[in-house]
């Protein structure tokens, strides 16, 4: 699991556009998000505190994003290097490859969202580190749902290939409107509200809002999200377990990436 981690962290260490790619993305999108909810404050006064709701929520978004998408280019790696089949004759069972992706997934993300986070206060003179000790909380269900999304996409690369990359890209996109990342779930018509009740990132942005306009923690809706994420989780090891093994079994494994 180190060594596997050890050569995604290596490829990242010696290449500056590697580097380049995991901050200019998030960066970019604060600093577009800080002036926009500048613009909404000036003509709205919805929230007391414009600027810090809308930024806070991008960030635990773009946390969320990286998060998933990290552990997807991780595999792609595999695959586009034509190292995917020495993966699986290497001794590695599929739980520590998953451990090794996850955690190596988690660094990647934390390369692109630091700098964005330190921008915002001289920026914006807001910082998302007000939300206290429950922002822990906050990002570790994020993390936990992202790593999930990671872990369904993956399976569909082992069961039908390359060609399912495109998902890794759109998965998060499609979630995102039910997800009540900038609004609260009271917008939605009433029979999508049912469906978003299902998924963690509405409680999880329910309680970023509460906190940072209520100065609030509540914590049910944090316990719900963790323990949303946890059943998800448990249903996509066992999907990528499922696929690995009809992958194997058809033989496609070998093939993979050709």
């Amino acid at each position: 699991m180190y060594a596997l981690s050890i050569r995604h962290l290596y490829l990242i260490k010696g290449s500056f556009p590697r580097i380049l790619d995991l901050i200019y993305w998030p960066t970019i999108q604060i600093i577009l998000w800080g002036f926009i909810s500048k613009f909404f404050t000036m003509y709205s006064d919805y929230y007391t505190n414009t600027v810090g709701v809308i930024l806070s929520c991008a960030i635990l978004y773009d946390f969320l994003f990286r998060s998933s998408i990290s552990f997807n280019m991780l595999f792609l790696e595999e695959i586009w290097s034509r190292n995917f089949t020495n993966l699986f004759v290497a001794p590695l069972r599929i739980s520590e490859i998953i451990i090794a992706l996850t955690s190596t997934a988690l660094i990647r993300t934390l390369i692109g969202i630091v700098p964005a986070v330190l921008l915002m206060s001289p920026f914006f003179g807001v910082s998302i580190l007000d939300m206290g000790y429950a922002l822990l909380l906050l990002f570790l269900s994020l993390y936990m749902f992202g790593t999930t999304l990671g872990i369904l996409v993956t399976s569909g690369l082992l069961r039908f290939g390359p060609s399912f990359e495109n998902t890794a890209w759109s998965s998060l996109f499609l979630l995102a409107p039910l997800g009540c990342v900038y609004y609260p779930i009271s917008i939605l018509p009433e029979w999508l509200q049912v469906i978003s009740k299902f998924l963690p990132l509405v409680y999880v942005f329910e309680e970023a809002r509460s906190i940072l306009v209520n100065n609030i923690v509540n914590y049910d809706n944090i316990i719900k999200a963790l323990i949303l994420n946890l059943i998800y989780f448990i249903i996509a090891v066992a999907v990528f377990y499922f696929s690995f093994y009809g992958a194997r079994k058809k033989g496609t494994l070998v093939n993979m990436g050709e």
